[in-house]
């Protein structure tokens, strides 16, 4: 009995009676369709996205590898301000490329590293010094994290549109309502504001 009632409460404007408007039929078919496309839209878009950024995560190992450096300066202690965190500060190195060419940057390292000490930095294609890639279980985690933000993004602006809509149709109804209330009064003999 109780399942009867919410299901009829739930599909009111799907069904004919005198009080149903045709800007009632119009925003269950926004909710319908904005239900459908949520569904469709955030499955797509988080696989999508899921997608790119594990090929990007991979191209990223495949393109990036390990290179001995030598610290140019002594790392600051854990109190400078170079400290990135508990555990490393950054100190200027500079690498030889197989090529010949030197190259200087800024790594991180322990605090106190002495000048000289051999570190392993990671460089792209271009001998540019880079971020060590993320493991290949990070890598899928992060992955399927962001995949699902976008798929909740996505939710959120195919049900932020249908709310403007419905807004919309309900600023639509209000004033079809003003102005049937002022037919009304008038038939009575009377005049509004």
């Amino acid at each position: 009995m109780a399942w009867t009632r919410v299901g009829r409460l739930w599909t009111w404007r799907w069904r004919r009676n005198p009080l149903r408007r045709r800007s009632d039929l119009v925003e269950a078919w926004i909710v319908h369709a904005a239900w459908l496309i949520a569904l469709g839209g955030s499955l797509l878009a988080g696989l999508t996205t899921a997608d790119a950024v594990h090929r990007n995560l991979d191209q990223q190992r495949t393109e990036r590898h390990p290179i001995t450096a030598v610290l140019t300066e002594r790392a600051a202690g854990r109190t400078s301000a170079q400290a990135v965190d508990d555990s490393h500060v950054w100190a200027a190195v500079r690498w030889t490329t197989p090529g010949g060419l030197t190259h200087t940057g800024r790594t991180r390292v322990r605090p106190g590293t002495p000048t000289g000490t051999p570190v392993t930095i990671w460089v792209d294609r271009q001998e540019r010094l880079v971020s060590k890639p993320l493991v290949p279980g990070k890598a899928e985690f992060q992955a399927d994290w962001t995949g699902a933000l976008a798929a909740v993004g996505a939710v959120g602006v195919v049900f932020g549109g249908a709310q403007l809509a419905r807004a919309g149709l309900e600023r639509r109804r209000l004033k079809d309502w003003e102005e049937e209330w002022a037919r009304v009064d008038t038939r009575w003999g009377r005049k509004t504001g």
